[in-house]
């Protein structure tokens, strides 16, 4: 019997990904650039029939859903990989030994924390330091890091460690990584703070929403200053373990304990399945570079677009649905993937409303059943 990851009857065609994400690279320079060398719609379709090709089951919700990917034009037609499939099988057109990483999730839901192998994570890299450039430092090039995670060293399976820690090494700036021994480090926090004021350099705090739950609690009501540029990027959800805070509150209190304003608190979202991270465009519009607001903004390379919980049909921009993402960094896994959040969707940018509540949504479950075999669960 073969493994999950194994290829028998598919061999990889490593010429065919490298190109790919050549492609993907190119197409994230000129989009930066202002530039536009091919479509979305063609590299998206493109990539999706190398997919087809390499049995990761996505080739299965083709036959199920009866779509001949010679017929396929536009990335909205491309089957979409429930994310709960990263808990059950191997997502990967490549075999486990060309990995570079394996970034697993933090849930349980289904008693299995998701994996997203990453072959070639320069690409990767290229979207998400060219992204957080536009939306989290327009304003500067260098800046200091005082990061609420463990050193991705000690914890090289987390996809925002090895983000945070790529973004360090962009800047160039000096990196704090203030989570030692499974505690908020607040002493080493002070000394960060100082070093970077002495060199009158920006910082930005960096981690999950309830790492800031637990510095919050760590300062006891004290107040530290990030300075007149510091800033604060926050991710993941509001309920952990043990509590649940709301959201407006706890950018509030941040924005007070660390003397900045709300604004300078900005709100990513990403996901272990995905290549690609949405900002907020708080930081944006308060440094007056576009009108101030609160949605979220894909960049040129990742698309999020709404769909029925149930039926999985496009809803029309405005309408809350569950979030279908397209993203073109995603060459080796999944180009589509079908979430449980549920958002409203105005062009490229996008409002999130929370989780879907309770079960699985039905339209992700049946997308789940069309992909799995017993053969392909993972053990």
């Amino acid at each position: 019997m073969t493994s999950p990851g194994s290829r028998a009857h598919c061999p990889f065609d490593l010429p065919a990904s490298q190109a790919l994400h050549e492609r993907v690279r190119r197409f994230i320079d000129h989009q930066m650039a202002g530039r536009q060398s091919e479509s979305f719609d063609s590299l998206a379709v493109d990539i999706a029939r190398f997919q087809f090709q390499c049995e990761t089951g996505v080739e299965k919700l083709y036959k199920a859903k009866n779509i001949d990917t010679g017929s396929l034009t536009l990335a909205s037609q491309i089957p979409a990989v429930p994310t709960d499939v990263f808990k059950l099988r191997r997502v990967a057109c490549h075999p486990a030994e060309l990995d570079t990483y394996r970034f697993l999730t933090s849930g349980t839901t289904l008693g299995a924390r998701g994996m997203h192998p990453v072959r070639d994570a320069d690409t990767y890299r290229r979207g998400t330091r060219a992204w957080a450039s536009q939306m989290l430092y327009p304003d500067t090039d260098r800046l200091d890091w005082i990061l609420l995670a463990p050193p991705f060293a000690d914890s090289p399976h987390s996809s925002l460690g090895f983000m945070l820690d790529d973004l360090c090494a962009a800047t160039q700036g000096q990196a704090t990584w203030a989570v030692l021994d499974g505690r908020v480090d607040v002493d080493a926090i002070s000394r960060a703070l100082y070093c970077a004021n002495q060199r009158q350099m920006p910082i930005i705090m960096a981690g999950a929403s309830f790492a800031f739950v637990h510095l919050l609690e760590a300062l006891q009501g004290r107040n530290l200053a990030l300075g007149q540029r510091g800033r604060v990027m926050q991710t993941g959800g509001f309920k952990g373990k043990s509590k649940e805070v709301e959201a407006l509150a706890l950018r509030e209190q941040i924005a007070r304990s660390l003397k900045i304003p709300t604004d300078a608190v900005i709100s990513e979202y990403g996901m272990t399945e995905l290549g690609s991270q949405a900002y907020e465009g708080r930081w944006r519009g308060w440094l007056g570079l576009e009108q101030p607001h609160e949605d979220f903004v894909c960049p040129p390379w990742m698309r999020v677009t709404t769909v029925h919980q149930e039926t999985l049909e496009p809803l029309p921009d405005g309408e809350i649905g569950i979030a279908r993402i397209e993203d073109l960094t995603n060459v080796d896994s999944a180009v589509a993937v079908q979430t449980a959040d549920r958002v409203r969707v105005m062009g490229n940018r996008f409002q999130l409303l929370g989780r879907t509540p309770g079960a699985t949504p039905r339209g992700c479950s049946i997308g789940i059943d069309e992909i799995l075999s017993p053969e392909s669960l993972r053990p």
